[in-house]
């Protein structure tokens, strides 16, 4: 199994290689005070409190989801490889796939025996798969 890679131009993989750059480096955002409360997750919710400390972007606090923080718009949505990627629950859905731009990713809900399938399927036809099992 050979790593398949994507055909990009010059300016994609000019602003992937940055969109990959930015990722390294952004911060994790998270709830405001997700320290304090257990019920709270550590993913990200806007700050809407009229007194709120994090709403009004105060210097000790965490940095807040801003338009500044994100990624190119020609790579936005696509994986690290260059790869669109494509949700697939069935071997007829590996056939509609560009494999130069496109990349498989099995959906959860598909078993063991049919992941088999459709990745030995996705290497007859040349199609990369982002989530292979682990064998």
């Amino acid at each position: 199994m050979n790593t398949i890679k994507p055909t990009l131009d010059r300016k994609t993989k000019r602003l992937l290689k940055k969109k990959n750059e930015q990722a390294r480096k952004r911060v994790e955002f998270r709830r405001q005070e997700w320290f304090r409360y257990g019920k709270f997750g550590e993913e990200w919710r806007k700050p809407r409190g009229k007194h709120s400390k994090l709403r009004e972007h105060l210097n000790h606090r965490p940095p807040v989801v801003d338009a500044g923080y994100r990624g190119p718009t020609a790579v936005r949505g696509m994986h690290p490889s260059g790869f669109r990627e494509v949700l697939v629950y069935n071997a007829r859905e590996l056939d509609s796939i560009d494999r130069n731009t496109q990349a498989a990713r099995i959906a959860s809900s598909v078993g063991r025996k049919k992941r088999i399938e459709l990745e030995a399927r996705a290497d007859e036809l040349g199609i990369r798969v982002l989530n292979r099992s682990v064998q």
